[in-house]
């Protein structure tokens, strides 16, 4: 059982968007701790990647949820990605794909696309319960 409260986000390993999102994530949610789950362009990942791919990530996701309680799971996209090279409009189909992807799996959480833009400020992309 978890101590504090949790939510969980897919986000780039990208050093500079963890802060940000996490802080929107705290400040938004309510929490006290997020497990970042972080790959090189997970938006990507989770809209066009092998099965492999999105079940490794998935499975993580699982860990956040069932031993963290985590009710809430963030996507998370940024300007200046080195793993997802593509322009912001990619970015946000690529964020919503993702969103349906976690849809799918048909958790008990409320799930949030984030776009991280040249400013480093997070702009909400969508919601999904």
């Amino acid at each position: 059982m978890a101590d504090g409260t949790f939510a969980t986000a897919i986000n780039c390993m990208d050093g500079r968007v963890q802060s940000p999102v996490a802080d929107w994530i705290k400040t938004n949610q309510q929490v006290q701790y997020v497990d970042m789950i972080t790959e090189a362009g997970p938006d990507g990942i989770m809209a066009q990647g092998t099965i492999a791919q999105i079940d490794a990530i998935k499975q993580r996701v699982l860990v956040s949820v069932n031993a963290h309680q985590s009710h809430f799971v963030v996507i998370a996209g940024h300007h200046g990605c080195a793993g997802n090279p593509v322009s912001k409009e990619e970015h946000i189909a690529h964020i919503n794909a993702a969103m349906q992807v976690i849809a799918s799996w048909l958790l008990p959480v409320e799930i949030v696309g984030l776009w991280v833009n040249d400013q480093w400020e997070v702009e909400v992309v969508g919601a999904l319960r």
